[in-house]
């Protein structure tokens, strides 16, 4: 398993208390039968600050050895954007450079972008993107992030914010994050096509990337969200729905995404496939948690 090495701080698996969460096959909790302290098991590395947001499980370096010679205490608490400030830089140029990215063409379409980006939202999809691509950057023995992490971050939070408006849509939601979604200011087919529009838009970045193993995995994403949310829609009073239709619907509407950002990270960052295995495991397993903590999704 790999111990991914972007600076200062340990991410265990009792990390938002979820099982799922990271891509860990460690066999220790399977083993105890219900312990009242369970010893963490480190499956991710990342780095130190923001408030608001929620609280996960972080164990200290005394906790792990504590942990080793059997004595392990309970981990402190810490909020996930102090984990994020390793990515602050990153994501302040990328917060700076979204808006420019949809285009000066249509001033419709640019009103919209300034509404759903000016809006805010944690950014944790394009985050994961630089804190991924930093830890395997790292491993693979380079000094700084290439281009094209900068420009995937980009497209992912595009994609994201896409779906977002296409949900508002579906969902009837006038609200969004404090501010009056698009289809509430503008209409139904004002935010029907500026959500296709945003996902034209960074199909077109993702082409110009011109790596075909990460064109193939993003280009999944966008149909999957569509098959996510028929998938959501049929079962809506379905009381029988079984544990693996709901997480394949988790998958479609989460999961992809930020599985399929995580390998590609791992991809431009040129490690091996193994590597890009595991990160597209971590993301994915990361994904379907989401749908247990509606905190983090936006």
């Amino acid at each position: 398993m790999l111990s991914v090495s972007s600076p200062r701080m340990h991410m265990s698996r009792n990390a938002v208390d979820l099982g799922l969460l990271a891509a860990c096959r460690c066999r220790r909790w399977a083993a105890r039968p219900a312990p009242r302290r369970r010893a963490p098991c480190v499956c991710f590395v990342a780095a130190p600050s923001q408030t608001g947001l929620a609280a996960i499980d972080v164990p200290a370096a005394e906790t792990i050895a504590s942990a080793a010679a059997g004595t392990a205490r309970l981990p402190e608490r810490v909020s996930i954007a102090s984990l994020l400030d390793v990515v602050s830089d990153d994501l302040l140029k990328l917060n700076n450079n979204l808006k420019s990215l949809i285009g000066a063409e249509n001033p419709v379409l640019v009103s919209a972008a300034e509404q759903i980006f000016g809006a805010g939202g944690k950014r944790l999809r394009p985050a994961l993107v630089f804190l991924v691509s930093r830890a395997t950057a790292e491993v693979a023995g380079l000094s700084e992030l290439t281009t094209e992490h900068k420009r995937l971050a980009e497209i992912i939070e595009m994609i994201h914010t896409a779906s977002l408006i296409h949900d508002d849509v579906i969902d009837d939601s006038g609200m969004r994050r404090g501010k009056e979604t698009i289809h509430q200011l503008y209409g139904t087919r004002i935010a029907v096509l500026a959500g296709d529009f945003m996902f034209a838009q960074s199909s077109w970045f993702l082409a110009n990337l011109e790596n075909i193993e990460v064109i193939k995995l993003i280009s999944q994403v966008i149909k999957d969200f569509a098959s996510g949310e028929i998938k959501q829609q049929s079962t809506l009073f379905d009381c029988d729905v079984t544990l693996d239709d709901y997480l394949l619907k988790s998958y479609y509407k989460t999961a992809s995404l930020l599985a399929s950002s995580t390998r590609s990270a791992a991809i431009f960052s040129g490690v091996s496939t193994a590597v890009c295995e595991q990160m597209y495991e971590y993301g994915r397993n990361l994904g379907l948690s989401f749908q247990e903590s509606p905190e983090l999704r936006e």
